[in-house]
């Protein structure tokens, strides 16, 4: 079997221990080592690599900015702003058809430009919003769905772990790269409030409307939610204006919620205790992936599979549309079984070098960071799709009386909202790029 040979094979093999249960970390390394072996028929440079290889991997100062986001959604989901957040958004638009699930779509989008995790983001609003959806007679169905589809937001609406990865495993901007995701963000926010106004007039639904709110109370909730807002301006501003790198944002932004967190009342010694250990904890979890990947990376450049996947494609001459809409549908299909960081860590060393020879009319830099965001939407989908659905399984925790099936039934409208703004984003890049090209 040749090298070639060698790195097809791997991929199956590899899908099939995951499919086993076997952890990703575990699956990459053993596929990978045992690959280099077959390619190299010794196992010493394997042994040699692992020697430096977990240094070199996580002594990156990018990387820094992981464990930094994760602490920063931690302290705000402890630090009582996921209320706020609700309560302020139910003020404004709570009174309206579908009022408490718009006010739930909006609290999450809101939550996750602090955030920065989705599962964190369906977890924390869950445990706020799902209640006043009961408690104004929205069906289970929809209450868990838009609960699950809301938490998506909080990788889509910058900052996010995953656009971090992203950036490091291509060599992008990451501040660029926040700036391309901001408006699809903020697309994903419309495109869920649609799709729950169609929902709730067309789906049966009998939910009692919150009592109107007066322009005073509406004034006193936003005052208390500018914390958020002046979290958000602080990173995210403060990056593109030069002021400081994303890793020294993410620090000042750790630091800002955690300070609102404590003021709040809702971060004592043993709260912070736990935040940061849930930060440990799921920042090794990605930094074993990423050692894992990196492995498994080694392995498929000594069977030159990126490249001569490349020039297969180059030689093909194969339509760049085509291309790129076999490679989003891959993701789709990978997400009903794999999560997203799991997904884009396996699949980018092999599909950027692909994608990096095809010729949509835009620079190289744009291009980049435009299919990573792409590629960020339709692995979010995955996030809300059987068999995996993790953020349904979320939400399915806080509501134990819900069949995961009448879940999975109710996401299926925002799985197709879904589609359609990836679509939009494809057929039109200029909303991706036209902030980037503004700014830049």
């Amino acid at each position: 079997m040749t090298s070639l040979e060698l790195g097809l094979v791997a991929f199956p093999v590899m899908l099939v221990l995951i499919l086993l249960r076997v952890p990703i970390m575990v699956s990459m390394f053993v596929v990978g080592a045992v690959g280099q072996f077959m390619v190299m028929g010794n196992w010493m440079p394997i042994f040699a690599q692992m020697k430096t290889l977990s240094y070199s991997s996580f002594s990156s100062y990018s990387l820094s900015v992981v464990p930094l986001f994760l602490l920063m959604g931690q302290f705000a989901s402890r630090g009582g702003l996921s209320k706020a957040l609700f309560q302020a958004a139910n003020k404004m638009v709570g009174h309206r058809r579908g009022g408490v699930a718009l006010s739930s779509i909006a609290a999450c989008g809101g939550f996750g430009a602090i955030c920065g995790s989705s599962l964190a983001t369906a977890a924390t609003m869950g445990q706020v919003a799902l209640p006043e959806l009961r408690k104004y007679g929205y069906s289970d169905r929809l209450s868990t769905a838009v609960l699950a589809a809301g938490g998506t937001l909080g990788v889509l609406i910058p900052p996010s772990v995953v656009l971090v990865i992203y950036a490091i495993l291509t060599e992008q901007n990451i501040a660029k790269l926040f700036v391309v995701a901001f408006v699809p963000g903020f697309l994903a926010v419309l495109g869920y409030m649609i799709t729950v106004s169609i929902m709730v007039r067309l789906g049966g639904e009998n939910e009692t409307r919150s009592p109107r709110a007066s322009w005073a109370e509406r004034r006193k909730a936003l005052a208390e939610i500018w914390p958020v807002a002046a979290i958000f301006l602080t990173v995210i501003g403060g990056i593109y204006a030069g002021w400081f790198t994303p890793t020294e944002a993410a620090a000042i932004g750790a630091g800002a919620t955690g300070l609102v967190a404590w003021l709040n009342g809702g971060l004592d010694r043993k709260s912070f205790e736990d935040a940061l250990l849930e930060t440990a904890v799921s920042t090794a979890m990605i930094f074993m992936i990423l050692l894992g990947a990196a492995v498994f990376n080694g392995f498929l450049a000594l069977t030159r599979l990126p490249f001569e996947a490349a020039g297969l494609v180059t030689e093909l001459g194969l339509n760049p549309w085509l291309i790129l809409t076999i490679m989003l549908l891959v993701y789709l299909i990978l997400g009903c079984v794999m999560d997203s960081l799991s997904m884009i860590i396996l699949t980018i060393p092999v599909f950027f070098p692909v994608f990096q020879t095809l010729d949509f009319g835009l620079p190289p830099e744009e291009a980049a960071l435009w299919f990573g965001v792409l590629v960020l939407i339709v692995v979010e989908v995955g996030l809300i799709t059987p068999p995996v659905g993790l953020n349904l399984f979320v939400i399915n925790a806080l509501a134990k009386d819900v069949p995961l099936s009448e879940s999975f039934k109710g996401v299926i409208p925002f799985v197709m909202s879904d589609l359609i703004r990836v679509i939009i984003l494809m057929l039109f890049p200029i909303l991706s790029l036209g902030l980037l090209r503004l700014l830049f």
